[in-house]
């Protein structure tokens, strides 16, 4: 018997003979306070989703139904998200999505680093009957068929493949950067350099890699337990095991692609820049991430709620939206949104403006507020008449605000605050 992906396409041998892990146990620190007290592959993103969703469906639309998601830091609110998502799949096919705290793999002890991580927790790997492993991480946002970067590994007869994609020099530093011939061999893997700049492209650009490797499990097997016995080891996969790879084995790029065919749409979001930069990028009248794709859905957990409700306030002024996306249970009260992403349960008050900001679920913003180029975290209350990204020393004192200018508020601000 052949399982059926959602979209309507079966599932062939090679996603059946792989198996994925997630990461998704880093602290986040980038993100600053929206990472203090949740991990960053739980923080909401587009609405309704979590950011850890876009990875584990691009896993179930490609056919992928074994996971393995492996968390550390904060990770009460992420293993709840996903044990409420994914608990539907059916273990009697093979199905399943595996949470793999730390402290419960083979060590005991906190993950040391990508490579440890999987390490841990290689009883699942050991007993799983499989031919290919599939790393991933959870915290970024894109929509991936997998499949067809397996098929790329299986064709190229590859060792490991690396997704990658193109990014400007002046971000390269944040990644793995690698040099390929031709062919797609990849001869050079440097891990976040100073200075990205020798390893330009011709178009100005650096290849940069996803974190998304595809490694045959035999050859992945060997690599951990080489690199396990390794003292001077940061048991990392692109500060140890794949530079030290290229000497002995075949490694090819997989240049990404969104499932259309189209050039890929990649955000790692791990910055409040690129968070709120990835968040308004869906607003745009045809962004560039389709959430609307009925072939490659992204699945979530969200409780049934009432449709969005836009109504007018006492004095008359009627509430309106415009070029903003809109989540279940939200309600407008001769209110004014434009350009902003609402999550659910967001309720605005009358004669409140909001304007290029993101509401994450559960927000209040009181009568005659101001919320322009913000982010305003889950759950906060923000009192009537506050006026929030109108004065940029103000908000410094009172909020947090990156070098562009996006303010962030939370719960503790407005503690403070009051």
């Amino acid at each position: 018997m052949r399982l059926v992906n959602p979209p309507g396409r079966y599932i062939d041998d090679i996603a059946r003979n792989t198996i994925a892990y997630v990461l998704a146990g880093g602290k986040g620190t980038r993100l600053g306070s929206l990472t203090k007290v949740r991990a960053k592959p739980a923080t909401p993103f587009g609405g309704k989703y979590r950011i850890i969703d876009f990875t584990l469906s691009n896993c179930m639309n490609s056919g992928i139904r074994r996971v393995g998601v492996m968390t550390q830091y904060n990770a009460i609110g992420l293993l709840q998200h996903v044990q409420r998502t994914w608990s539907h799949l059916v273990s009697e096919m093979g199905e399943f999505v595996y949470l793999l705290p730390a402290h419960q793999g083979s060590s005991n002890g906190w993950y040391t680093g990508t490579a440890d991580a999987i390490w841990q927790n290689l009883k699942m790997l050991e007993v799983t009957d499989t031919e290919h492993v599939l790393v991933l991480a959870g915290d970024h946002v894109y929509s991936m068929d997998y499949l067809t970067m397996l098929h790329d590994h299986v064709a190229q007869n590859a060792d490991v493949t690396i997704g990658c994609v193109e990014v400007p020099q002046r971000v390269g530093n944040q990644f793995g950067i690698l040099q390929c011939d031709e062919d797609g061999r990849i001869h050079q893997f440097i891990e976040k350099p100073d200075d990205p700049s020798p390893y330009a492209l011709p178009s100005g650009n650096v290849l940069a890699s996803m974190g998304i490797y595809v490694f045959n499990k035999q050859m992945l097997l060997d690599l951990l337990h080489a690199d396990h016995q390794d003292e001077n080891s940061s048991h990392d996969f692109g500060n140890d095991i794949l530079p030290k790879a290229l000497a002995s084995h075949k490694l090819i790029a997989h240049h990404f692609k969104n499932c259309d065919g189209q050039p890929g749409y990649w955000r790692d979001v791990g910055t409040i820049e690129a968070y709120y930069d990835a968040s308004m990028d869906l607003i745009a009248a045809v962004p560039k991430l389709n959430l609307y794709n009925k072939h490659w859905p992204i699945w979530t957990y969200q409780e049934h709620l009432p449709p969005v409700k836009l109504t007018h306030d006492s004095c008359g002024h009627h509430a309106y939206a415009k070029d903003s996306l809109i989540s279940a249970g939200c309600v407008f009260v001769g209110a004014q949104i434009s350009r902003s992403l609402c999550c659910y349960n967001v309720r605005v008050e009358a004669c409140a403006e909001v304007h290029q900001s993101i509401l994450l679920p559960d927000v209040h913003v009181g009568a005659n507020c101001v919320v322009h180029h913000a982010i305003i975290d889950e759950g906060c209350v923000i009192p009537d008449g506050l006026e929030i990204g109108e004065d940029a020393e103000l908000d410094a004192q009172r909020f947090a605000i990156t070098e562009n200018g996006v303010v962030v508020v939370t719960k503790a601000h407005l503690a403070q605050l009051v």
